[in-house]
């Protein structure tokens, strides 16, 4: 296998680890304002921890989009065409990289974290907060089988192109 896929996977998996551990994070969190809906605090810190967990997926996204120089024009819908990407193979490209399942939760979390990052003073509802983070928590293991998914495929596909 060449030398660029492989650093491309390497950098995947960090990414990957990375998701992984917000999304502990957030799953901590959501089990503390399950027993304290009222803290405010706690509320704005889990909302904070869903952003960053977007964040953290966008970041592999971008990881993908960019080893494969499919990159997308324009500004004023680059995170819904980001994401839209990942849901589609190119084919003698690449694989997607997302199923259904994760991509329709992604996009909420992709719209909550547009409102956290522009809502400034936006009251956060504490249950609005705790649907996405039991949302987000449903994705992890389905954007766990994708991941894998994607990895099988990619490396199947550079095998073929080996042979």
């Amino acid at each position: 296998m060449e030398e660029g896929i492989r650093i491309f996977l390497a950098d995947l998996e960090a990414q990957s680890n990375e998701i992984r551990k917000i999304a502990v994070s957030v799953e901590k969190k959501a089990f503390l304002l399950r027993e304290k809906r009222s803290d405010e605090d706690l509320t704005n810190s889990l909302a904070y921890k869903l952003h960053n967990l977007y964040s953290a997926y966008e970041d592999m996204f971008k990881l993908i989009i960019s080893f494969f120089e499919n990159q997308i024009e324009g500004v004023a819908k680059y995170h819904i065409d980001l994401l839209k990407r990942m849901l589609v193979k190119i084919e003698g490209i690449r694989p997607n990289l997302l199923s259904e399942e994760s991509f329709k939760i992604l996009d909420e979390m992709r719209g909550f974290r547009h409102l956290f990052r522009h809502a400034y003073g936006y009251y956060l509802e504490p249950e609005r907060v705790m649907e996405l983070a039991e949302r987000s928590i449903r994705l992890f293991p389905i954007f766990e089988s994708d991941f894998k998914a994607f990895k099988k495929a990619l490396l199947k596909e550079a095998m073929a192109k080996i042979s």
